[in-house]
């Protein structure tokens, strides 16, 4: 609460110009307060001019009436509010009127019974309920703004400020509006105990007014409501500075505030722990405002206390429930970004099974929710550093490229947290790192100094540990902030996954290299054939191993022929691939065996032995024998019988391409007892045959006949060729996404 310098001039825009009090009024008011102080302490002296100007600017609505004249004479800032600009000296009904006061059943406030008029007749006025209808001023254009909307509730409470014996007869009394929440609502029982708080707090508004002219600014006057709410009689505190309230858990801040406030004579608020007489703390927000006289003098500070005991308990009580709900949100976001952050990661180190890119994928998982920069190593089998990847909250840094190359190739430095991680398998913190206590952790000082560039005040080394054996090293740091605890919780826990990860990887590399040999043995290398240029292609869809169950072959025939073979093993697995080569040697036995004219009697015979062995294999097959003719140089005839599989694709010496699409069998596997026909071609010289297995032709969202129209097109596109390359690398780069194995095999007859 504050009081403000002087009583404004204000306009009253009926009349055009600024009002003037009477000079009765205002010399009423300075001889009244100068005698109603030295009544109540002959010694004081109270300047004429101090009451208007200390009441001038405080947050509650203050009338002064002159008693002798039935006149409204000073209405401070909140007063005017309430009434607009009405020029003063003004009767009590007319300040009414234009504020628009009723009584609570909306009847005009006028009158010897209302209340302003009682405390103009000199009656005190301990409380009592009215509504401000803004609506219903007598003043035009005030009432046109507002409505219903607009209505509030006021308690009004009002006081004589009594002259000394032998002063001027005439006094002024003092009326205090304070507002009450709107109860339109309520029931009757509701309203009554808002009045009644209401009355509450208007007893329980003080004002006071000490003397700074006078040694240690002492109080010169205090109303009433300040010796109910402080227990401190009127003469016990005249005289003295109002420092006697404050007691040891006064908060200094706030008294440095309040001092600064006064000495720079500026209106200052603030809330203090005060004692009442008996000892009894309560919380006191004072407001205390400069007065100066004409010549800009101070002469008074004015205070307007109020015990807002019950509201800063209630402050206290909500802002503990604030921060509790904060430090919960907090946490639930923190959980919530760990969680995220553990899925995201998860999901990073499961995409990959290459082992570099699962350290960079955990380098950058870590910043900068978890530090500022990481570093990660990848041991070998030896304890050396086989990979390393690092990564910085600020992008790429050369220092961490250069540490990189610094420890590739050898044992984490004896002694360094690394080092520790690998023999422990234990995580470690390291904080409040100095260049000396990191100097023993690095085998030389361009290391020490890297890292200190870098930027370190807390370490933590994570071991990269999964089925017994630790795989690599994590470190995090941080430049600024330690790690908390719930960070190191996060870090292990995305440690032990990258760990899983890295060692599934190690483990998918050792089965990846035993696949390749077996694949390597299991499909041959093209035999040199007097008069055929062959090449062949593979991949695997697997995504386990780089083997499956396509097949290809091309064999030299005791009779001359040459023997082409294409097929495809049910699977995409390490048991297709050993099918495969199974069932590729059978097929081999009958093919040395079973001549070159008729294909389709060596296909049945593979049948019978697939099944008569009970090998359980299903597969297709393509099996065809280009014999060259006798008696004219450079032609060949195409025997072919298929089990199954796509037709063979014959790319003419022009360039034109046909399918072989005659004839068609039954696959490997499921009926002997079905014989497959042969058909024959004449091919000229510079023909060449391409055999694929279906892989080739599949495409996810269409069909095989789609498929293979783009295959046929793609090699007529090629042109002539004199070697199958071409072709086949054509062919190859049709697949975009793999769905199955893919074997092609490109055989050019000259």
């Amino acid at each position: 609460m504050a009081g403000s310098p002087a009583a404004r001039d204000v306009s009253d825009p009926r009349a055009g110009g600024p009002s003037q009090p009477s000079a009765m009024s205002a010399n009423a008011q300075a001889e009244v307060v100068a005698a109603a102080t030295v009544a109540a302490d002959p010694g004081s002296q109270v300047p004429s001019s101090a009451l208007p100007a200390i009441l001038g600017d405080v947050p509650v609505a203050v009338l002064l009436i002159d008693r002798g004249t039935g006149e409204v004479t000073f209405a401070n800032g909140a007063a005017l509010d309430l009434a607009g600009k009405i020029a003063l000296p003004v009767g009590t009904d007319a300040w009414g009127a234009a504020a628009g006061l009723t009584d609570l059943d909306g009847h005009p406030l006028a009158g010897t019974e209302a209340p302003l008029s009682r405390v103009a007749d000199g009656n005190p006025l301990a409380g009592e309920p009215v509504r401000l209808a803004p609506r219903r001023s007598d003043d035009p254009d005030r009432a046109a703004g507002h409505d219903s909307a607009d209505d509030r509730l006021l308690w009004v409470t009002g006081f004589p400020m009594t002259a000394a014996e032998g002063q001027v007869d005439a006094g002024l009394s003092l009326v205090v509006f304070l507002p009450v929440a709107d109860v339109s609502s309520d029931g009757a029982d509701a309203v009554l105990q808002r009045l009644r708080d209401g009355a509450v707090v208007a007893t329980d508004i003080c004002f006071t007014i000490s003397d700074p002219r006078q040694d240690d600014d002492p109080l010169v006057w205090v109303n009433p409501a300040f010796t109910r709410v402080t227990g401190y009689p009127f003469d016990e505190v005249v005289g003295r500075n109002c420092r006697f309230l404050q007691g040891p858990a006064t908060d200094q801040a706030a008294l440095q505030e309040l001092r600064e406030g006064m000495v720079q004579r500026r209106p200052v608020t603030v809330t203090l722990l005060n004692h009442r007489k008996d000892g009894t703390a309560f919380w006191n927000q004072l407001s205390v405002s400069p007065v100066f006289d004409g010549r800009g003098e101070l002469v008074s500070f004015v205070g307007v206390q109020s015990d807002v005991s019950q509201r800063v308990v209630a402050d206290a009580e909500r802002d503990r429930a604030f921060r509790a709900e904060t430090t919960a949100r907090e946490a639930a976001e923190q959980a919530q970004r760990r969680l995220l952050l553990m899925a995201e990661g998860t999901g990073l180190l499961s995409a990959t099974l290459d082992t570099a890119e699962l350290l960079r994928s955990l380098a950058h998982i870590c910043v900068p929710e978890l530090a500022e920069w990481s570093f990660v190593v990848g041991l070998d089998d030896h304890g050396q550093v086989a990979q390393a990847a690092a990564a910085h909250s600020g992008g790429s840094r050369s220092e961490l490229d250069v540490l990189t190359e610094l420890v590739l190739g050898r044992a984490p430095h004896a002694g360094s947290p690394a080092a520790t991680a690998v023999a422990d398998g234990v995580a470690t913190l390291h904080r409040d790192l100095t260049p000396e206590r990191l100097a023993p952790f690095f085998r030389t000082a361009d290391g020490l100094r890297l890292v200190t560039d870098l930027g370190i005040r807390s370490m933590l080394t994570i071991p990269l540990t999964a089925r017994g054996r630790t795989l690599g090293v994590l470190t995090l740091a941080r430049s600024e902030d330690d790690f908390a605890d719930g960070d190191v919780e996060v870090a292990t826990d995305l440690g032990r996954r990258a760990a899983m990860a890295v060692d599934n990887a190690r483990l998918y590399q050792q089965e990846l290299s035993v696949a390749v040999a077996l694949q390597r043995s299991l499909l041959p290398a093209l035999p040199e054939i007097a008069g055929v240029t062959a090449v062949a292609h593979y991949e695997s869809a697997s995504a386990a191993a780089a083997v499956g169950g396509d097949f290809y072959d091309l064999i030299a025939l005791p009779d001359g022929a040459v023997a082409i073979a294409i097929g495809d093993v049910a699977g995409h697995d390490i048991d297709a691939a050993a099918q495969m080569g199974q069932l590729r040697g059978l097929l081999r036995a009958c093919a040395y065996e079973g001549g070159s004219a008729d294909p389709g009697s060596v296909l049945d015979r593979l049948d019978r032995l697939v099944i008569g062995l009970g090998l359980g294999t299903l597969a297709t097959v393509t099996y065809a024998c280009a014999v060259p003719v006798v008696g004219e140089p450079g032609s060949w005839r195409l025997h072919v019988a298929t089990a199954g599989h796509p037709p063979l694709v014959w790319h003419r010496p022009d360039g034109t391409v046909v399918q072989l699409d005659e004839p068609r069998g039954l696959m490997i596997g499921v009926d002997a007892g079905r014989p497959r026909a042969t058909v024959s071609y004449d091919l000229p010289a510079g023909s060449t045959v391409v055999a694929y297995t279906d892989g080739l032709v599949e495409h996810r969202g269409a069909d095989l006949d789609a498929g293979t129209g783009a295959l046929l097109a793609a090699l007529a596109a090629v042109g002539p060729v004199a070697h199958p390359e071409p072709l086949c690398r054509t062919a190859m780069d049709l697949v975009d996404n793999r769905l199955d194995d893919i074997a092609c095999i490109g055989v050019t007859l000259h």
